[in-house]
């Protein structure tokens, strides 16, 4: 039973991911150039989030060598 749920909750991951991708189609092609040209150790990643009322939010991280294996790990996974 828990087997055909996780089944379930993957598809639908997976549905939300499609519909993701066909809302923001730039947004897949950004990540793809990102991960084949900048994802290296020292690299920052900065993220900026804008609330629609106008509260901003900003991090930012510097990449070490265990950042790049899950990278690496995450991408066998999509493969």
């Amino acid at each position: 039973n828990m087997y055909f749920r996780q089944i379930a909750m993957i598809q639908k991951l997976k549905s939300d991911v499609n519909l993701f991708r066909a809302n923001h189609p730039k947004f897949p092609m950004f990540l793809k150039a990102v991960s084949q040209d900048a994802i290296e150790e020292g690299s920052i990643i900065e993220i900026n989030v804008t609330t629609p009322e106008g509260k901003k939010y900003c991090t930012n991280v510097k990449l070490k060598a265990d950042d790049i294996a899950l990278f690496e790990s995450l991408k066998s996974i999509q493969q």
